[in-house]
């Protein structure tokens, strides 16, 4: 793995950290395929018995896919071929037979949160923040996948919420909304409890473990028959989106026009 991915392993545990702290640990096309690839093959390790993920430092899980990354977009095929990307990553991470733990502390955005909410179990630090900024930074959407498994987890009426005011869930309405099942004071306690939990979690008889994962992933895949690449080319494929890019990179407010 890669020093942006930086690889932790003890007592049958692997501790992941995404590790670009000068990026808010902003997700690069390297870092998503590191994960994936760390996902299938601890499913051949028998030796490996839970996943922590985790961001570098205090201020970001992860700030989503690093921006950069985006700006030879030009063509629907390109939108619908990054998402064909970004869904098979976090296929990995939900098919992975492993018990896989997110400990946030600071911001969890974008490609982060979708990453988070692919986990088994999320612990929060008392300073963690959730959400999809996207009306606000690139005009982008999310797939129809992310849509759904959002939906399924916190209701489609705090998706529209967070969406449309591009607001961050805090860790306590995180907490109430089912994505967090603790909440720590700091990261360092974070850090601790996460480790803690991979050992009960590890220590559990694993079939159970593994049916319960498969049960709940098979009642999701009819989600995954429901067609939504019009609207992701539309968003990826707009002037609008071009100058979020842009204005992001810029870091100067986007000028929207709806086209």
């Amino acid at each position: 793995m890669s020093e942006e991915l930086l690889i932790e392993r003890r007592d049958g545990i692997v501790h992941v950290t995404l590790n670009r702290p000068q990026a808010r640990n902003a997700l690069t096309f390297a870092m998503y395929e590191g994960l994936a690839r760390l996902a299938g093959e601890a499913n051949d390790d028998p030796g490996v018995k839970a996943i922590i993920v985790t961001g570098a430092g205090e201020k970001a899980f992860a700030a989503g896919t690093d921006i950069s990354q985006f700006t030879n977009f030009r063509t629907a095929e390109d939108a619908i071929a990054y998402e064909a990307k970004i869904d098979r990553i976090l296929r990995a991470l939900e098919d992975c037979t492993k018990p896989t733990i997110a400990a946030i502390a600071g911001a969890c955005t974008g490609g982060g949160a979708a990453i988070a909410a692919c986990c088994d179990l999320r612990l929060g630090a008392a300073n963690a923040r959730f959400g999809f900024p996207i009306a606000k930074t690139l005009g982008n959407t999310l797939s129809m996948i992310n849509h759904a498994r959002l939906a399924s987890m916190i209701g489609p009426t705090r998706v529209m919420d967070l969406i449309f005011t591009a607001r961050l869930m805090e860790a306590e309405e995180m907490k109430a909304a089912g994505l967090l099942s603790e909440i720590l004071p700091d990261h360092a306690a974070l850090q601790a409890r996460a480790w803690e939990v991979a050992r009960t979690v590890a220590s559990h008889a694993p079939l159970t473990l593994r049916a319960t994962k498969e049960a709940l992933k098979r009642l999701r895949e009819p989600m995954r028959a429901i067609h939504g690449d019009d609207l992701v080319a539309m968003c990826f494929t707009s002037r609008d989106f071009a100058e979020g890019v842009e204005s992001f990179l810029a870091r100067r407010p986007a000028a929207w026009e709806g086209r």
